[in-house]
């Protein structure tokens, strides 16, 4: 089901992983600092009061590419040779990497190709060609970043071009590291606990082995979504494994399988499995010296989370941007405590959010499917606002047609409930209606179908 790494692996890691350190990483902040902005650490008065910790977000969706992507991207190419320069970088990207290697190509006048997935959003597509402009040619190939990620590495081997990985190479997770010392600097003291967005590690990885060495007292908190937690089946397995299938919505963070270097940056802490089961998995290290968790939170939560940040702090998250605010509710907060949730994105396609509203209802319990046989009769439909629907329920969703030759005609219906304790009283009332009915179970084909 997974393919595991071998040992010789894992040995090949020992000496790139060596270069991945604190002061490198402060290194990295000083090479970056003429092109990367600071970016603000915001106080949620919102998240603060739900929570009772004082929770604040760091807006690397305020950097000049909307993602803190550009910090490892630019710490890699402003380290290449001349030569490696004139032959030009490659870089494979679901979108965010692609628009801090498309930036810093531009910056630095290096011709660059650009791998992403056919379904990469458009608007993160037009981005890439904003800011990469006539020194970037952007290739769309296969629906994962893993898929673009092979298109990549066949075209380095053809051309001779640098690779500019967006996550398993220690100078790209040494310039996302520097958000780390970023937070550092924002903040009286060290905060209690950082959570952190997973997809291929990179971030994790630099923001972790700062913390380790300059806020030995501060816990670790990283976030996947749950149809694509390459960490945690890495965590469980022991070493990097493809996992078979992932859920592309979470799309900066839909990766199969997590960076080697990641991987190993994250062992290094020592983080062990301590619970497999059922959801969250949680992960800790052996002693206190920086705790270290992974959780996953199911997309429907990260869509309220979008819509949340959206409605109240006016902050346009993307998917990934939102994990570490979606992962909150199910973390056990100290209250009082310090708590940074770093927003890592805002590219976000406003013509998702029709999706995004769907997919929230759904996990809210708000929104639920019925195929209805309605008798073939007048007053029928009339009958079910009357007797079935309560008085805050709303039809979001009617299909049907007429079978003349038919007593019944079945019908899709979409009910969205004024509260999610509403829906045994409307299963209550279908069933004393008389009417037949099927409800559609979110998993099922139908149901995906649907949504």
């Amino acid at each position: 089901m997974f393919r595991v790494s071998t040992s010789n692996d894992v040995a090949n890691l020992h000496d790139p992983l060596a270069a991945l350190t604190a002061d490198e990483i402060d290194a990295a902040a000083k090479r970056i600092s003429d092109v990367i902005a600071a970016t603000p650490l915001h106080y949620s008065e919102r998240l603060s009061a739900l929570t009772g910790a004082h929770v604040y977000l760091k807006r690397e969706d305020l950097q000049v590419v909307r993602s803190y992507k550009l910090r490892g991207a630019y710490n890699l190419i402003v380290q290449i040779t001349d030569a490696e320069r004139r032959a030009g970088v490659v870089a494979a990207s679901a979108g965010n990497h692609a628009q801090g290697v498309a930036f810093a190509c531009r910056i630095m006048g290096i011709v660059g190709r650009i791998y992403v997935p056919r379904n990469t959003p458009k608007q993160k597509r037009d981005r890439i060609k904003v800011h990469g402009q006539d020194f970037v040619e952007l290739i769309a190939v296969g629906n994962t970043y893993d898929a673009a990620a092979a298109a990549a590495e066949e075209d380095v081997a053809r051309t001779g071009a640098t690779m500019v990985p967006p996550f398993d190479d220690v100078r790209t997770a040494a310039g996302q590291g520097t958000i780390a010392a970023e937070i550092l600097t924002q903040l009286d003291e060290a905060p209690d606990t950082v959570i952190v967005p997973v997809g291929g590690g990179g971030c994790i990885a630099g923001i972790a082995t700062y913390l380790h060495e300059r806020a030995p007292q501060a816990t670790i908190v990283g976030v996947e979504p749950a149809g694509a937690a390459s960490m945690t089946a890495a965590l469980v397995a022991g070493g990097p494994v493809t996992l078979p299938e992932i859920n592309p919505f979470v799309d900066g963070a839909a990766v199969r399988r997590i960076g080697d270097i990641p991987y190993a940056a994250v062992s290094r802490l020592g983080a062990r499995a301590v619970s497999h089961g059922s959801l969250p998995l949680v992960y800790a290290t052996e002693d206190r010296h920086n705790s270290f968790a992974m959780t996953h939170v199911d997309e429907g939560a990260v869509c309220t989370a979008m819509l949340d940040l959206y409605q109240n702090e006016g902050i346009i998250a993307e998917p990934a941007g939102a994990l570490s605010v979606a992962a909150l509710p199910q973390l056990a907060v100290v209250p009082g405590s310090t708590i940074v949730c770093l927003i890592s994105g805002g590219n976000n396609d406003v013509s998702r959010y029709g999706e995004v509203l769907e997919r929230s209802l759904v996990h809210l319990g708000l929104k639920h499917y019925f195929l209805v046989d309605f008798p073939q009769e007048p007053g029928a439909l009339r009958r079910f606002l009357d007797q079935v629907l309560g008085p805050e329920d709303d039809i979001t969703l009617f299909e049907y047609v007429k079978r003349n030759n038919r007593e019944t005609g079945a019908a899709l219906v979409g009910i969205e409930l004024g509260a999610a304790e509403g829906l045994s009283g409307l299963m209550d009332r279908m069933l004393t209606s008389k009417i037949h009915f099927e409800r559609l179970e979110p998993g099922s084909p139908a149901y995906r179908y649907l949504t």
